[in-house]
């Protein structure tokens, strides 16, 4: 189906690290080899976001080889004694030099109630796309905090990929995304965080990622509940608000 508010871009960096969240805990931290759903939709959040609407990836192209690089890493332990040095010694298994073509559209957050009234397509796709050519408004990432992404404009599909010529390559079974209570799409996924599940496979170069809805593997990790925006003294959206409150 094609929807008429598709964005596409290219996200390039020198490093990435997608991994499983089980294994953001600590200790060793090795990289899937391609970029996941919820890697690729965070990118677009940061370059545009609102809570009117949910940024689904349809695609993905892998246009660089598939490298990797070990970097050891001193990351802060979890515990240790008084006598004892805060820093630990940890391998950590990056990507390198990657660069992705995304296509993604937008859809209403149902959701939201509440915020029905900022439904224009046109004004959201336009700023979506004005973000795009500004390289976004937030910084961006490629998985992890030390891996800096760049966003440019593209028109997807454009130039030639490592993998073009490559017939199938799958990956086993990999993390898609999270469903967080806001984003729920069934009864399971109400007043929950829910992690999904897939087989993805790469064929000439392109992976074709499902909706949320369509991932059958899907574990739930604990309750949680929409926090509604309204005008309440815990939740105000303005100055105004805030200065009316007199807090």
């Amino acid at each position: 189906m094609q929807h008429p508010n598709i964005v596409e871009f290219q996200v390039s960096g020198d490093y990435a690290l997608f991994s499983d969240p089980i294994m953001r805990v600590g200790g060793e931290k090795c990289t899937y080899q391609v970029p996941t759903y919820e890697a690729l939709k965070g990118i677009l959040s940061s370059v545009y976001w609102k809570p009117t609407l949910i940024w689904y990836i349809d695609r993905v192209r892998v246009i660089n080889r598939i490298r990797t690089e070990v970097k050891g890493i001193r990351p802060v332990k979890y515990q240790h004694g008084p006598n004892e040095s805060g820093n630990d010694l940890s391998y950590y298994t990056y990507l390198k030099d990657c660069v992705y073509q995304v296509r993604a559209h937008f859809e209403w957050n149902m959701n939201r109630p509440e915020l029905a009234g900022d439904r224009n397509e046109n004004k959201h796709h336009e700023i979506a796309k004005r973000m795009i050519r500004k390289g976004g408004r937030r910084d961006v990432f490629l998985g992890t905090r030390e891996c800096q992404g760049y966003v440019e404009p593209c028109v997807y599909g454009e130039g030639n990929g490592w993998y073009d010529d490559l017939e199938m390559l799958t990956f086993g079974l990999m993390f898609h995304g999270m469903t967080y209570a806001d984003e729920a799409y069934s009864d399971e996924t109400r007043d929950a965080m829910t992690a999904r599940f897939w087989y993805p496979r790469m064929i000439n170069g392109e992976i074709i990622f499902p909706r949320p809805e369509q991932c059958t593997v899907t574990k739930k990790i604990h309750e949680m509940r929409v926090k509604p925006f309204g005008y309440d003294l815990d939740n105000f959206t303005g100055l105004t608000e805030f200065e009316e409150a007199k807090l």
